[in-house]
């Protein structure tokens, strides 16, 4: 029996029958509650059910892929390949995709460079903590300074230090305001002539990763100097030392490309003593190492097979393709870079694991999102601007005007570190617009009528009704997110084949398989939800209680049954 008492459902059972006349008593109208929310998350459906949206998705994704490969392989030989595939595999005949100069530089190009450089790290920092580990975050400084020297020059040096100099002395004045403020000026100077420029003649040299180097390494830095000075503000007693800042901030693994964890964990993590590690921890790492080896290799294996990177960069070939083979290119483009960015962040998160380091996680992959809340490709970049920004001004996220003023502040910081441009713009423009209108459409569902008609549904009719609103908000999620990715020509054509053009079949179509994703994810997230938060058990009985003369007649016909099979049987 399922009763409502204002704060969601729950179960009555016959040992607690003074709580439903409780929820008799109160009469409070239905409110979509949290509790509510919550139950709404382990809300199960048929088995046959979700067999049939596996059934269905996989089904589709065979589909997808076979209409890429097809219209990779028949067009191998196009003019507009030729500065993008290349000869792969000859023994096979096939062809290899090459226009992912990031993908190219760290597996293939600048591999040898990259794995000497992390090589000589984990060797050095191995040998740090067996000798002094008290001083291995010491160990770990002088490694990545020289090695910065050695790649950039000692001139790039000093343009790093300078920042760090510049960014530390302002924190010393312990207003964050200020110290916001001076950090966003200096990551300006490296999006805007002629500062940018002039800060380029620094580097020395003119190698083909000169360029990738020197934006990524001053980026980061900025960044990280920015956590720094903002933790030493909320520090009550004295000032964090700069060597504290050198030793953040020259940690090799994450100088480069990231990711960015945040000075307070890093100060505590890299300053801890005992570096004895858990069970089977190392197990642990070198299964993620051979899972990104695994990675590395499917995606070279992508690559020879279908061309997801190129297609997009011939407008006259995509006005030619199918509604089918054109919404697939735009779900396994997201879905590689989600897998790009999983790699290359889990091949450094490896290696600070092995210096006992809790390094920000992998993104979530585009196959599990649904809400804009939860879509991001970088999660160090993520947690920095919601430890910095997104919290600190949207609050408990409840408020819509403060909602609001922390999106809007947030993207502003997005659009500097990426550099302003239309494409960039109108990317933030749209995510930002839709991390709102959740929190508007959440707002609105807890309001009447609407609340009531939920709690008077089951919470299966509940869960089917959210999926399907939140299938449309997958497809804008992916359009939202293919601006920024590949170009707003793009964009504007998938959207127009799958909204307009091929209104209604291929929409419909989309969408239902969509649909059964949705519900393949909500599956995942209700098991997963039952693991962490299980349901609690009724409290036994206590074994001395004493038998109610209700319960003495079915003590006593239970005894006859046990001692006469044959009536149990018959019962």
């Amino acid at each position: 029996m399922d009763c409502d008492n204002g704060v969601g459902k729950h179960n009555v059972l016959p040992y607690s029958d003074s709580s439903c006349r409780e929820c008799e008593e109160q009469q409070e109208p239905p409110e979509l509650s949290p509790y509510r929310v919550a139950m709404g998350v382990k809300a199960a459906l048929p088995r046959y059910e979700i067999y049939f949206y596996n059934t269905v998705l996989c089904l589709a994704m065979l589909w997808a892929t076979s209409w890429i490969f097809e219209v990779s392989r028949s067009n191998a030989n196009r003019k507009s390949f030729k500065t993008s595939v290349k000869p792969g595999w000859h023994y096979f005949g096939r062809k290899m995709e090459t226009a992912d100069f990031e993908w190219m530089m760290w597996f293939s190009t600048f591999r040898e460079h990259i794995l000497f450089a992390l090589s000589g790290h984990v060797l050095f920092a191995k040998i740090g903590s067996m000798l002094a580990p008290q001083y291995r975050s010491l160990v770990y400084m002088v490694y990545g300074l020289l090695a910065v020297w050695t790649s950039m020059g000692w001139t790039y040096v000093t343009l790093i230090l300078s920042h760090c100099i510049l960014l530390y002395s302002i924190s010393l004045v312990k207003i964050r305001w200020l110290c916001f403020a001076t950090g966003l000026c200096t990551l300006a100077t490296f999006k805007c002539d002629p500062f940018v420029s002039w800060q380029a003649g620094f580097v020395e040299g003119d190698f083909e990763l000169r360029h990738v180097l020197f934006y990524g390494g001053c980026g980061f830095t900025i960044m990280r100097c920015m956590s720094f000075a903002l933790e030493n503000c909320e520090r009550k007693d004295g000032n964090y030392h700069i060597l504290e800042l050198l030793k953040y901030n020259f940690y090799l693994p994450f100088f480069y490309f990231g990711p960015i964890m945040t000075f307070d964990k890093f100060y505590v993590q890299a300053n801890k003593s005992d570096l004895t590690r858990k069970e089977r921890e190392m197990w642990n790492i070198s299964l993620q190492g051979l899972i990104h080896l695994g990675a590395v290799i499917g995606v070279d294996i992508l690559f020879h097979f279908m061309y997801i990177l190129t297609i997009p960069n011939d407008m006259k070939l995509l006005r030619h393709l199918s509604d089918w083979a054109l919404v697939s290119l735009a779900y396994f483009n997201l879905v590689y870079d989600w897998v790009k960015a999983a790699v290359m962040f889990g091949v450094i998160n490896t290696v600070s694991r092995l210096d006992h380091l809790d390094p920000p996680k992998p993104p979530k992959c585009i196959t599990m999102l649904y809400v804009f809340a939860e879509t991001h490709f970088d999660r160090g970049i993520n947690d920095w601007l919601c430890k910095y920004v997104y919290d600190k001004l949207g609050g408990k996220h409840e408020n819509v005007l403060e909602e609001l003023v922390a999106t809007l502040c947030t993207f502003g910081v997005t659009i500097l570190w990426l550099g302003p441009c239309e494409v960039v713009l109108l990317w933030a423009f749209f995510n930002c617009f839709g991390l709102n209108f959740e929190l508007w459409t959440a707002k609105l569902s807890s309001m009447e009528p609407f609340a009531s008609f939920e709690m008077e549904m089951s919470e299966a009719m509940s869960r089917r009704i959210r999926a399907f609103v939140n299938t449309f908000n997958f497809w804008s999620i992916v359009l939202f997110n293919i601006l920024a990715l590949n170009s707003l020509d793009f964009a504007k054509l998938v959207a127009k084949r799958l909204l307009l053009k091929g209104f209604p079949i291929t929409t419909i179509i989309v969408m239902f398989m969509t649909y059964c994703l949705i519900q393949v994810i909500k599956e995942r997230e209700r098991r997963q939800a039952l693991v962490d938060d299980p349901d609690p058990l009724p409290p036994a009985p206590p074994p001395n209680a004493t038998t109610s003369p209700t319960s003495a007649p079915a003590a006593t016909a239970a005894a006859q049954l046990v001692a006469d099979p044959s009536k149990q049987k018959a019962e």
